[in-house]
């Protein structure tokens, strides 16, 4: 059987509290930096969590869980995405919250099933005929339209692609051109495009456009080796709950296991469990025969407690333990925050916010990063000032200071 693209549907993440985290800053021995991949302090849980980092890579880790422990606002979101960050984008890491069980249309088994297979990938590897280069020409070539509409549409393109061995002019097809678009090619990328299907394939930007002053996570390639045209080992990443998901809709009385290459339809479709075994047995084949490898990944829970975890569960837990944070280590971090996201704090202010996370916590005076920048630029600057962090911290009420009042206050309030 032929393996065609499938579409991933790894969840999309935003740019959120923890984007700054690049990694668990570790030496190579496995000691943790100070400072380092965006983290400040929790030296020990970050040494421990590498452990667990070399663990997975071994492929020592299946069916063992970990369990990160500490108060709020010390680390355990970050320490898990520092886990994702070391082990690549090659290792699924599918993370979820606790709520999302609950809240889901679907069953709850049915909604951990879809995570636990987003957490299980397949590494697939084919020898397909290509031709692959830098894109050095891309003419799109127009025509009169031939619905009787004023306007024009694309009759073919024209793209040149060039190797280390030679050059090549192309004359395709203008449904490859709206693939060229969707993968966003521009002249001086390095593509590849499958003779048989027509798929195109942006792997990175060539090496040759690289500068020293380049501000980018641009990721640069080296100009192919060989002819334009040949035959190439492709290898494609995807997780079983991709495989499912392209084939929850089969159409026209086709035989399932023929059906790997449909694309996952827009409208969520019901995923049974004879699909997923269906889908589990040419997995198995694929195995057998060696074209392809299963990748073992990780699924992140977030969790408000673990109080719910039963005491069984509980023993067999690999436990990491997060500590406070010192106002230092406060300040170091919003530092850090404040830049990420473009801030111009002085000392003097971020100082007074690590007085403040000191008696609430790290949490809500990064929440008082954005409201301060604000409050600045209605003042007429560009730089946070501890005025601006003192009226804020006025207005917003942090997690303790807002349970103290409901508290204090019970008689105002209805209650159940």
């Amino acid at each position: 059987m032929r393996i065609e693209e499938v579409q991933s549907t790894t969840k999309t993440q935003r740019v959120a509290t923890h984007t700054h985290i690049k990694g668990l800053g570790l030496k190579e021995d496995g000691t943790a930096l100070p400072i380092a991949a965006g983290f400040v302090g929790q030296d020990q849980a970050r040494e421990a969590a590498g452990l667990v980092v070399d663990m997975i890579r071994q492929k020592k880790m299946a069916g063992r869980a970990l369990l990160l422990a500490g108060g709020p606002g010390t680390g355990k979101t970050a320490l898990a995405l520092g886990i994702a960050q070391e082990l690549g984008s090659k290792v699924p890491f599918c993370p979820m919250v606790g709520s999302e069980v609950y809240s889901s249309e679907v069953k709850k088994t049915e909604v951990l099933m879809e995570n636990f297979r987003r957490a299980i990938g397949l590494r697939i590897k084919e020898n397909k005929e290509v031709y692959e280069g830098e894109v050095t020409e891309l003419t799109p070539e127009e025509t009169e339209s031939t619905t009787g509409g004023y306007g024009k549409s694309i009759s073919h393109v024209i793209i040149g692609l060039k190797t280390v061995k030679g050059t090549k002019q192309l004359k395709l097809d203008p449904t490859i051109y709206d693939s060229l678009v969707k993968e966003k090619v521009a002249v001086g990328d390095v593509i590849y495009i499958e003779a048989n299907s027509g798929a195109v394939k942006r792997v990175g930007r060539c090496d040759a456009f690289a500068t020293e002053f380049d501000l980018e996570a641009e990721e640069y390639v080296p100009l192919p080796k060989g002819e334009v045209h040949k035959k190439k080992e492709i290898v494609q990443d995807v997780t079983l709950h991709d495989l499912d998901s392209a084939n929850a809709k089969p159409q026209g009385g086709q035989d399932i296991l023929s059906m790997m290459g449909q694309l996952m339809k827009p409208k969520k479709t019901e995923i049974t469990e004879k699909l997923r075994q269906e889908v589990n047995k040419v997995v198995n084949r694929y195995i057998d025969t060696g074209v392809a490898e299963l990748v073992p990944g990780v699924l992140g829970t977030d969790i408000p407690s673990p109080h719910g975890i039963p005491v069984d569960l509980l023993d067999r837990l690999v436990i990491i333990r997060t500590l406070p944070y010192t106002p230092a280590e406060m300040v170091q971090i919003l530092a850090i925050r404040a830049q990420v996201e473009g801030l111009v704090v002085d000392e003097e202010s971020l100082a007074y916010l690590g007085e403040i996370g000191e008696r609430t916590s790290l949490r809500h005076v990064v929440q008082l990063l954005t409201p301060g920048s604000i409050m600045a630029k209605s003042n007429g600057r560009e730089e946070i000032e501890r005025g601006d962090l003192e009226e804020v911290a006025e207005l917003f009420l942090d997690a303790r200071a807002s349970a103290r009042l409901l508290a204090d206050q019970s008689d105002r309030y209805v209650s159940q």
